[in-house]
């Protein structure tokens, strides 16, 4: 993604009426309930269409079952209109989600805990730059829960992985949504590497595996931290998502 394209997609950002969510008022709703309503396909029904989402909602409410009430910090690698970083900061009460997407053009929530950065992930420089800031800005080290639901190109999620994990605390998750698309789709399929399901299965094992991406430092590090692994499959067929527990 070149400069002008990114420049021109955060001025249209800029410009763009967005809707806050500041005065919407939830006081029992459940996750599902706000990913629907504000559009998310990561719930059971997908408003747009009113077809079958991928019913992600279940498995974020049982995983972060304890951390309603708490101040978390979430990042969200991939968030297109903002729908699903509008349903966390309404059922968390003090979320703070830091929003990452390559155009933000599409963007069209607003909310005093909602930042959004036009920021292709590949970029470390510039990455490394925004979560400086972030943290200094924030006063905080290192997020609570980061979510990748960016391109389900393999190399990006590999990526994600490899560079953001280390940016997650102690005890905090890592969620992979969609991360078998490269096993159905060949256009996600980009590079010569083992899939994400092998992938997490020798992580799990903590069995090393043949990597241009990870190097054998990189891999006693998460065999290292990773304390547990969890995957689940939606309602679509397509539907697959994992939390990784930071030990």
């Amino acid at each position: 993604m070149n400069f002008f394209s990114l420049f021109k997609r955060r001025i249209i950002y800029y410009l763009k009426k967005k809707y806050s969510v500041d005065q919407d008022y939830f006081p029992s709703a459940n996750l599902d309930y706000l990913l629907n309503h504000y559009g998310s396909d990561k719930a059971h029904i997908f408003a747009k269409t009113n077809n079958t989402g991928h019913g992600f909602s279940n498995f974020y409410e049982e995983q972060l079952k304890n951390w309603k009430d708490r101040e978390i910090k979430i990042l969200e690698i991939g968030s297109f209109a903002g729908a699903s970083a509008a349903a966390f900061v309404k059922y968390f009460n003090k979320a703070k989600v830091f929003c990452f997407d390559v155009n933000i053009s599409n963007f069209k929530y607003d909310s005093k805990n909602i930042e959004v950065f036009g920021i292709d992930i590949n970029n470390t420089k510039k990455i490394i730059d925004i979560l400086r800031k972030i943290f200094n800005n924030h006063n905080f080290e290192n997020f609570d829960l980061i979510i990748d639901d960016g391109s389900h190109q393999l190399s990006d999620i590999l990526y994600s992985l490899k560079f953001f994990f280390k940016y997650l605390k102690r005890d905090g998750i890592f969620v992979i949504e969609d991360y078998k698309h490269p096993n159905y789709y060949k256009y996600n399929n980009d590079i010569d590497h083992i899939l994400v399901d092998e992938l997490l299965n020798n992580l799990k094992e903590k069995r090393n595996f043949k990597s241009s991406l990870f190097t054998n430092d990189d891999q006693l590090y998460l065999f290292g931290k990773i304390r547990k692994i969890e995957t689940y499959e939606g309602n679509l067929n397509d539907s697959n998502i994992c939390f990784i527990k930071k030990s």
